[in-house]
């Protein structure tokens, strides 16, 4: 199975900038911007469909209540929760890799720069 925290994006290069005093609360604030983002953009879009099917006659409301997905669009919809929650938690897992690679994840853009221009 793969592992969707441990591959939920790159990070980039030298530490992360904080902009409150206590990290717990910088990581919760960006955690709950992440599902605030998710949100807004789900509900627009589930918003646009349901009216468009609902004007054209395509369906009535009481269908979409009802709807209960085949196994097939039960998995797909398994694996978009699995990657959702793999990108809301994505601070907290490249915090996690900066405790296990910390030589890695010290260096400053000086070094990061130097590198690059090497390459």
């Amino acid at each position: 199975m793969i592992n969707d925290i441990l591959l939920s994006g790159n990070k980039a290069k030298g530490q992360r900038p904080y902009f409150f005093d206590d990290r717990a609360v910088e990581r919760v604030l960006n955690i709950t911007m992440a599902v605030a983002g998710e949100l807004a953009v789900t509900h627009e879009r589930l918003d646009t469909l349901e009216r468009l099917l609902l004007t054209k006659g395509v369906l009535a409301q009481e269908e979409i209540e009802r709807f209960e997905p085949t196994p097939e669009q039960a998995y797909v919809r398994q694996r978009w929760h699995a990657d959702y929650v793999a990108r809301i938690l994505r601070m907290v897992q490249q915090e996690l890799e900066a405790i296990q690679q910390p030589i890695e994840n010290d260096r400053n853009m000086e070094e990061i720069l130097e590198e690059l221009g090497r390459s």
